[in-house]
């Protein structure tokens, strides 16, 4: 029995690990899709790879969506020219996202507390991109490219904009909230069919 036992144990790690890096993979290849939006300075733009951390924090708990997070901005950099600042940004912020997601569902396992605690990821994500941004991954932007350029970037689309602060609240939390919900939206759609395949139960 207890050999037994330790069998089962290994093959859910051997599944986990294979889970993470095959959802690891393909939120690399998410995050090679970015779609440009007209309201936004021409460096922000759309991809859906939080889509499978936040899958993943749901099949393996929380910690598992925060690796995923971390192995494709691993990954991301290798084909980025952005200094590793983008894949900060994008790692912290999803980090957020899917581990407040995780750890709420982990807590009582129903449909409406995954959907409360993705819900409450996404808000916690746009909130922390606030801080995020302005105290941490902008000053790094600022050593390749000056504050001034960047705020004009925002200017283009809403001149009346005074600081990087102010384009912040009005463009980016705003947009990293839909980007949130977004996701949120897709995983709902697609999870209940992924989930006996991730968790080794399907038939």
């Amino acid at each position: 029995m207890q050999n037994q036992t330790k069998a089962q144990k290994t093959a859910i790690s051997a599944r986990m690990i294979t889970g993470i890096g095959i959802l690891s993979a393909a939120a690399f290849v998410l995050q090679l899709i970015e779609i440009s939006i007209p309201i936004m300075p021409s460096f922000i733009k759309l991809d859906l790879s939080d889509l499978p951390a936040l899958i993943g924090a749901f099949a393996y708990g929380p910690v598992s969506g925060i690796l995923i997070e971390l192995l494709k901005n691993i990954l991301h950099t290798m084909d980025s020219g952005s200094f590793a600042v983008g894949e900060l940004s994008n790692f912290l912020l999803g980090a957020v996202f899917v581990g407040t997601a995780g750890f709420i569902y982990k807590t009582h396992r129903t449909k409406k507390n995954a959907l409360i605690g993705a819900i409450i990821g996404a808000v916690a994500m746009a909130a922390m991109s606030l801080p995020f941004n302005y105290f941490i991954v902008y000053p790094v932007y600022y050593q390749f490219m000056p504050e001034e350029t960047i705020l004009a970037a925002y200017q283009v689309i809403l001149p009346s904009v005074k600081s990087i602060l102010e384009s912040l609240v009005i463009f980016n939390m705003p947009f990293t909230l839909v980007k949130g919900l977004l996701n949120v939206l897709i995983t709902f759609i697609i999870y209940k069919r992924l989930s006996p395949i991730l968790k080794g139960s399907h038939r």
